[in-house]
C-alpha cells in the first residue's frame, strides 16, 4: 500500500473531473481524497497498491471526456490511511 499525490493542470475543473475521479477511484479500490484548488487545477491524494495507482495515475493523464490535461505532477508520501475516496468541497 502506497501514498500518491496527484496534482492535475489543465483543462480540468467544470468537466465532472472530481466526481469521475471518485467513480474510478471506487472501481478500483483505491481511497483518498480529491478536490479542486483555487488557481485552477486538481488535486489528489491516492492510496492502493503500487500497481492500482499506476493505473489510475495513467487514467489521471486524460481524465473524463472534455477534460484537457496539460501536466501532472505526482509525489509519494506517508499513508494517511483514508477510509474511503471522498471528494472535498473546501
Amino acid at each position: 500500500m502506497i501514498h500518491k499525490e496527484i496534482l492535475v493542470k489543465g483543462k480540468v475543473q467544470g468537466v465532472y473531473f472530481r466526481a469521475t475521479a471518485k467513480s474510478v477511484a471506487d472501481k478500483m479500490g483505491i481511497r483518498g481524497a480529491v478536490k479542486n484548488t483555487p488557481d485552477g487545477h486538481v488535486w489528489i491524494a491516492a492510496e492502493g497498491p503500487e500497481g492500482v495507482l499506476e493505473e489510475f495515475i495513467d487514467w489521471c493523464r486524460y481524465g473524463p471526456s472534455g477534460a484537457e490535461v496539460s501536466h501532472l505532477e505526482v509525489t509519494e508520501g506517508p499513508l494517511r490511511h483514508y477510509p474511503d475516496f471522498d471528494i472535498l468541497r473546501k
